[in-house]
């Protein structure tokens, strides 16, 4: 079996701002679309609070939602914990994207071979942010300015 891409896919400000009481602090479509058409026909791994954001599986993609509290629910796997999460997913998978929280992305960090940041433009106001992560570990792929945020591709170094 083939190694799976391990993928970090968020969007965040300039100051590293993802969330504002368990939501996304901005509704722009387009970057919503451009997830869908990154993640379609992949993993996606995520916590349970951004699971109870979205409200739902996403379609064409397998959700694995890590919690040690969530019951199970149709559509999507639950797993107690990170390695448990990976474990699973690499059984399957060729590319894993990391979707959020904070502690998702916290634990996929030092995992990640590539990120897909959205960098949004403006000031939004709330309460969860992106981990401090050493820029010098990441090498520009692309860039795609998109009028709202501008997309970057990043793989490790």
């Amino acid at each position: 079996m083939t190694k799976s891409t391990k993928i970090i896919i968020v969007a965040m400000t300039e100051q590293l701002l993802i969330g504002s009481a368990g939501h996304i602090p901005w509704q722009i479509p387009e970057e919503l679309r451009l997830f869908r058409e990154l993640t379609s026909g992949h993993t996606l791994i995520m916590g349970r609070h951004t699971f109870a954001s979205i409200g739902r599986p996403l379609p064409d993609r397998r959700t694995i939602v890590v919690s040690r509290h969530l019951p199970a629910t149709p559509g999507i796997d639950i797993c107690a914990d990170m390695p448990a999460a990976l474990r699973l997913a690499e059984s399957s998978a060729d590319k894993i994207f990391f979707a959020g929280g904070f502690g998702i992305y916290r634990d996929a960090l030092p995992l990640a071979d590539q990120m897909h940041i959205s960098w949004i433009k403006g000031a939004y106001a709330g309460d969860t942010y992106f981990p401090t992560f050493e820029a010098a570990q990441w090498q520009v792929v692309s860039e795609e300015g998109h009028g709202l945020f501008r997309h970057v591709l990043y793989c490790r170094r």
